[in-house]
């Protein structure tokens, strides 16, 4: 993960407020730049930096040579950068993966970049030239972007409230701070005193609509119909290509595994990528609970199986109590149930960063979440309003998107 920071319009003096963007220094351990906006000394971008990809010219905001008046912030990963790179035919000048949302907007504008991207994403992007600021997440907001606007035009953007919540500005004693929605672009005016006007808001994409950029994907071709053994080997091609394309990265690659069904079939499945595609090093995975754990004693046969590099990390129940403020700091939320997960995701993430060099982490996290797999979901019984996402027809569980 990336921290991205942007103001457009401040009344106060920047180098003040840049204090509020080290508070998610965190999430960019390798890097941090400030810059200015040429002609507008009210904004400024802000950047942390966690390599991936391209350690030499992977700063940010991102400028190209060929289009001086874009200015690009974002974090994430473009998965099909090279692709689109190659179908229609853009001069790359790095090799990082989100240079291509500007080929893409100044080649199509800002609707056809975003439906165009296949990746998880956030994003600040400025065009001084036609005076435009663009926001813009990925469908299910797998990476945060939060934003403060006032009434007279000042612009707060942040990948974290915590960076947005103690900035001062001339209107009001406080900022109301909210999440920018998933699947959404904004599109703003950027006046000569470097505020802006909000001109809409657009849902660009929703979940159960097939995206632009599946037309370039390389994909198998998947078989049709809904036979058992017609399913079975359609999930088999995608859940190779969704783990095949988040290889994208210099830097070491690791797993968490838990021994259930969801991290064993990742750590499996990345094993062997990694050895089609002839990395030297072993797949390094982990494991965490406490002594005696079921977890780990499943992890554990798991990785034999495997044959990965297996580590496993001990913490007791005063070790998880200590971690509960700055879990809530992080995570920004007092939602008990994601607290309550979030613990040992937190002390092993401390372990794997302190005691090794992977940098780039697979899990099964997200799955149970998306496919209703948690048992109080059966037990939900907002299934039968229209707008939740199953609902109980026939004795099984459907999606209703």
């Amino acid at each position: 993960m990336c921290g991205i920071w942007a103001l457009f319009g401040s009344d106060d003096c920047l180098s003040v407020q840049c204090l509020s963007a080290m508070k998610i220094a965190h999430r960019g351990p390798d890097a941090f730049r400030f810059e200015n906006v040429n002609g507008y000394t009210n904004c400024c971008f802000g950047f942390h930096r966690l390599a991936v990809v391209d350690p030499l010219f992977g700063m940010q905001p991102i400028r190209l040579k060929k289009y001086p008046y874009l200015w690009l912030c974002y974090n994430g990963e473009i998965y099909n950068y090279k692709k689109m790179q190659e179908h229609f035919e853009f001069e790359y000048q790095t090799k990082v993966d989100g240079e291509i949302i500007l080929h893409l907007y100044d080649k199509g504008g800002i609707e056809q970049t975003v439906c165009m991207l296949d990746g998880v994403f956030a994003f600040v992007l400025l065009d001084t030239a036609n005076k435009k600021v663009f926001l813009g997440r990925d469908t299910y907001g797998v990476r945060p972007l939060f934003k403060a606007m006032t009434e007279d035009g000042f612009l707060a953007v942040c990948s974290e409230a915590k960076g947005l919540v103690t900035l001062k500005h001339s209107t009001t004693p406080f900022l109301k701070v909210e999440p920018f929605l998933p699947g959404h672009y904004e599109v703003l005016d950027l006046k000569p005193n470097g505020k802006v006007a909000s001109v809409e808001m657009v849902k660009y994409h929703h979940c159960r609509d097939e995206p632009l950029h599946a037309l370039y994907d390389n994909v198998d071709k998947l078989f049709p119909g809904f036979e058992i053994e017609t399913v079975k080997n359609n999930l088999r091609i995608l859940f190779n290509n969704a783990v095949k394309k988040r290889l994208m990265t210099d830097r070491r690659i690791g797993c968490l595994l838990s021994g259930g069904l969801d991290s064993s079939l990742v750590a499996a499945t990345l094993l062997k990528q990694l050895k089609e595609a002839q990395i030297q090093y072993p797949l390094q995975t982990f494991a965490i609970g406490m002594e005696d754990s079921p977890d780990l004693l499943a992890a554990r046969k798991v990785a034999n199986h495997i044959g990965s590099e297996h580590y496993e990390v001990l913490f007791n129940s005063e070790e998880g109590i200590q971690a509960l403020d700055e879990v809530i700091f992080s995570l920004e939320t007092y939602d008990i149930t994601t607290v309550r997960a979030s613990v040992g995701m937190y002390l092993i993430s401390k372990y794997i960063r302190k005691n090794t060099d992977n940098v780039v982490i697979f899990s099964g996290e997200g799955s149970d979440e998306l496919t209703q797999g948690y048992i109080y979901f059966h037990k939900d019984w907002r299934g039968r309003k229209k707008n939740c996402f199953v609902c109980q027809k026939q004795n099984s569980w459907c999606f209703c998107l």
